[in-house]
């Protein structure tokens, strides 16, 4: 598989228009999770290059990032094929106080409601936690806010490289028993994973293909 590209495309903000939100059939790929969870790293790591942009003041953009990546060959079948990444914005960071979960919501409200109902079914997300902490409050919040939305969601379990064997089975087990569904253990700076999410983006992908 290779990346023929990746660019930014465009931003949407809590409480705005989102006319700007592409609606050309290609899947969306939505990626949740505290700020401190790797996000942005995943991100990169899965374009092959810088795409993910960072706030200098964490917790507090109001921005779901979109970016467009074209992909040829690997896992999406023969040919090219594109998919846009949504970089929703980080929660469970104190600056400023109030309801972090809550401004992640607002911000993913305006972007699952884009568009027309034939538009808003090839939309998926990626709930990323991280591995050493299951069961944050901030992150079980989280999921109920994104399952409120429906459109699929999948757990990834984040920074799996610096658990220990017995750390990974136990903690992969309690994240599997909160969130309902088995986790992905990934690991953006081993590469650990990449492959596998890869694949579950393609399948999303090739299903929505024009």
């Amino acid at each position: 598989m290779k990346i023929l590209s990746a660019e930014f495309v465009t931003s949407a903000a809590a409480g705005g228009r989102a006319d700007g939100i592409p609606a050309d059939r290609l899947a969306h790929i939505a990626f949740a999770g505290r700020s401190n969870v790797g996000k942005s790293t995943l991100l990169n790591a899965l374009a092959r290059r810088k795409i993910a942009r960072t706030s200098a003041a964490p917790g507090k953009t109001r921005l779901a990032n979109i970016y467009r990546l074209n992909v040829e060959g690997g896992p999406g079948g023969p040919g090219t094929w594109g998919v846009y990444f949504v970089d929703l914005p980080g929660y469970g960071y104190a600056r400023g106080g109030g309801d972090s979960a809550a401004e992640l919501a607002a911000v993913a409200k305006a972007y699952f409601e884009a568009g027309s109902g034939s538009e808003r079914t090839n939309r998926a997300t990626l709930l990323l936690i991280d591995s050493r902490h299951p069961g944050l409050e901030s992150d079980t919040q989280a999921a109920r806010w994104l399952d409120a939305f429906g459109g699929g969601r999948q757990v990834v379990a984040t920074k799996i490289d610096k658990l220990s064997r017995s750390e990974r089975v136990r903690n992969l087990k309690e994240l599997e028993r909160i969130f309902g569904c088995a986790p992905l253990p990934v690991s953006a700076a081993g590469g650990e994973g990449l492959d596998e999410l890869w694949r579950l983006i393609a399948r999303v992908a090739r299903d929505q293909r024009p």
